[in-house]
C-alpha cells in the first residue's frame, strides 16, 4: 500500500513539475528575473545604436551572390558584441556563438537573418529619413532583422543572461531569388555546426504575431529553346524557338492547379534573340512553381516538363526542320523544399508563448524562407517577424518605421524568444 501511495505521489509531483515547465511558465519566470529586466532596459538604451547600424548596413550593397562587403561589416559587429568563434564560412555566412551552460559540443539553437537583398549592383541604397520613417531598398527585408539581432545579443550580454544551449547567430547569404537558400543549405549540410543544430529560427517578414511554420516549396527553371536561326525574310518558314516558347507559355497558362493546398506557377523573365529581323537561335524563360504540398509541386513540375516537350514537338511539326530542329534545355535554378513544423513542437509552443506574453495573438502561416531547408531535414524550425511597421519590400521605395517604443518592444519580443528557446538558466 505504501508503495502505491508513494508511486502516486511521485507521479503527481512529476505532473506538477511538468506543468511548471510549460513554455508560458518558463517565460513568465524568466521575464521576472533581474537579468531579463536589465537586458530589456539595455534595448531601450541601445536604440540609437540600433538605428545607426540599420542605416550603416542598408547602405552597404548586398546584391545576390555579392554579399561580402556587408558580411565583413556584420562580422565585425558580431565580434564587437562579444560572441565566441566569430568567423565567415566557405559559402560566405558570417556567424558567432553564444555560449550556453551545457558542456561544449551539445545541442545548439541557430538564429539567422539574411545578408542579401534582391537589388542588383548599382542600385542607390542611400537611406532617406523622414521623422522615424527610413526608406531605402532592402532596409526592411532583411536588414532590419540583422540590426535587431545584434542589438539583442548585446542586451543578453549586458543583462548577464544565461542559456542552457549554445546559440549560433548567423548573417547568412543566398536567401533571395536565385540564391536558392545556398547559405542555409551549406550551414546545415557542410558547416561545422551541422550536427549540433537541433532548433532553428530565421528572422524575416514584419509582423511578430505571424509565425511561419509551413515551408512553401518551389522549383525554378531556366528553359532555353534553341534552333538553327536565320534571316527573318530569307529563311522564313524555318522552325522558330520563339514560337516554341510562346506555345509552351500558352499551354502553361492554362494549367489547372488546386487552391488548397495552395499551388502557383509563373513565368517571370523572358529573353533572347539577336535582332528584329532574325529568327532567333535561342530564347529563354525563367519559371517559378510553388506549393505547400510536395505532392502537388511534383504534379505541376511533371506537367510543366511535358508541356515544354509538347511545345517543341509542335513547332518541329509546324515548320521546316531542313536546317535543324528545335530543342529545349530545362535547367533547374532553384529548389526549395516544402514541409511543416508541427504546432505542438516545443519550439513553436515557446515562440507562441513569448508572443502571447506581450499581449499579441500568434497565428501560423506558410511561406518560402530560410526555414524551408531545416524543416525538410526534420529540424524544428520557424520564421519570426522583425517587428515594426514597414512596406514595399523588394521595391526601390521600401521603408521601415523605427519609432522607438515599437522598435524596443520588437527587440524585447525577440529577446524573449531567443532565450526561452535556448533554455533560460
Amino acid at each position: 500500500m505504501k508503495k502505491v501511495v508513494c508511486g502516486l505521489l511521485i507521479a503527481a509531483l512529476a505532473g506538477i513539475s511538468a506543468f511548471a515547465q510549460t513554455p508560458s511558465a518558463v517565460i513568465e519566470r524568466m521575464k521576472a528575473t533581474p537579468q531579463f529586466q536589465a537586458a530589456s532596459q539595455f534595448l531601450d538604451a541601445d536604440y540609437d545604436r540600433f538605428v545607426r547600424e540599420l542605416i550603416t548596413l542598408t547602405e552597404i550593397p548586398a546584391p545576390p551572390f555579392k554579399e561580402d562587403a556587408r558580411g565583413a561589416a556584420y562580422l565585425a559587429m558580431l565580434r564587437d558584441a562579444g560572441l565566441a568563434d566569430v568567423e565567415r564560412d566557405a559559402e560566405g555566412n558570417v556567424m558567432g556563438v553564444w555560449r550556453g551552460t551545457n558542456p561544449p559540443g551539445g545541442p545548439m539553437l541557430a538564429i539567422l537573418s539574411h545578408l542579401d537583398t534582391v537589388f542588383p549592383e548599382g542600385t542607390d541604397v542611400k537611406v532617406k529619413r523622414t521623422g522615424t520613417r527610413l526608406a531605402a531598398p532592402g532596409i526592411g527585408d532583411d536588414t532590419r532583422a540583422l540590426a535587431m539581432m545584434i542589438s539583442v545579443v548585446r542586451a543578453m550580454r549586458a543583462g548577464a543572461m544565461t542559456t542552457r544551449d549554445d546559440i549560433l547567430f548567423v548573417g547568412n547569404v543566398g536567401e533571395e531569388g536565385e540564391g536558392d537558400l545556398r547559405g542555409v543549405k551549406y550551414l546545415l549540410s557542410k558547416g561545422k555546426y551541422r550536427s549540433r543544430v537541433r532548433q532553428f529560427i530565421s528572422i524575416d517578414g514584419g509582423d511578430q504575431r505571424s509565425i511561419t511554420n509551413g515551408a512553401v516549396g518551389s522549383l525554378r527553371y531556366r528553359v532555353t529553346f534553341k534552333g538553327p536561326g536565320g534571316h527573318s525574310y530569307g529563311a522564313f518558314g524555318l522552325v522558330n524557338p520563339a514560337y516554341a516558347m510562346a506555345e509552351a507559355m500558352q499551354r502553361f497558362a492554362r494549367l489547372s492547379v488546386p487552391e488548397a493546398p495552395r499551388t502557383t506557377f509563373n513565368v517571370g523573365v523572358v529573353g533572347g534573340g539577336t535582332s528584329v529581323n532574325s529568327i532567333p537561335v535561342d530564347v529563354y524563360m525563367d519559371v517559378d512553381m510553388r506549393s505547400e504540398s510536395p505532392v502537388e509541386l511534383k504534379k505541376v513540375d511533371t506537367a510543366f516538363k511535358q508541356i515544354v516537350a509538347d511545345a517543341v514537338t509542335a513547332e518541329n511539326r509546324a515548320r521546316s526542320i531542313s536546317q535543324g530542329r528545335i530543342v529545349a534545355d530545362v535547367k533547374l535554378i532553384g529548389d526549395r523544399p516544402s514541409g511543416t513544423t508541427a504546432a505542438d513542437t516545443m519550439l513553436l509552443q515557446t515562440i507562441s508563448s513569448a508572443v502571447r506574453s506581450f499581449g499579441m495573438q500568434p497565428s501560423y502561416d506558410s511561406s518560402s524562407t530560410d526555414a524551408n531547408f531545416p524543416i525538410s531535414l526534420g529540424i524544428p524550425a520557424a520564421t519570426i517577424g522583425r517587428g515594426g511597421n514597414g512596406g514595399r519590400s523588394h521595391s526601390l521605395d521600401e521603408w521601415t518605421d523605427v519609432e522607438k517604443t515599437a522598435a524596443v518592444r520588437a527587440a524585447q519580443v525577440a529577446l524573449t524568444i531567443f532565450v526561452a528557446a535556448a533554455g533560460p538558466q
